[in-house]
């Protein structure tokens, strides 16, 4: 009783740590974004859009599907589930009507990546952040 008891704890407390970090979309400092829309943001994680306001290219990074991460950040940043987004790229890139992004395997690459291209755009937790990389708030 004392074991179920023990793993009982050891699972809940694993589980309930990843909420205690928000998502928090990152951008190159150079970038001169700072706020975008939800809509805008689905929009550019959906593929659809591929430029900054400013005109430069967007460079989509995004963790793997089944990483807890992308799952999180699926569900609380964009709204959707991480099979929904896959659809939708898949679509298109069957279609021949544009392309998925960039996948990395963890949140040091897209940290790497992020901070070394000037239009790039990906998701970290908000404990993870460097200096290297810049926030982009979310407006409604």
């Amino acid at each position: 009783m004392k074991i179920i008891l023990k793993y009982c704890i050891i699972f809940c407390c694993l589980f309930s740590i990843s909420p205690l970090f928000a998502q928090v979309l990152i951008i190159n400092p150079e970038n001169s974004a700072s706020q975008l829309s939800r809509n805008k943001i689905r929009s550019i994680f959906a593929m659809r859009l591929n430029q900054w306001p400013d005109g430069s290219p967007i460079k989509v990074f995004v963790l793997e599907d089944a990483t807890m991460q992308h799952i999180s950040f699926c569900k609380q940043l964009l709204g959707m589930f991480p099979y929904q987004l896959r659809r939708i790229w898949d679509r298109q890139v069957f279609s021949g009507t544009g392309v998925e992004p960039t996948t990395l395997k963890n949140h040091q690459e897209m940290l790497d990546k992020v901070s070394q291209d000037k239009g790039a755009i990906g998701y970290v937790h908000s404990a993870e952040v460097i200096p290297s990389v810049k926030i982009l708030e979310i407006s409604l």
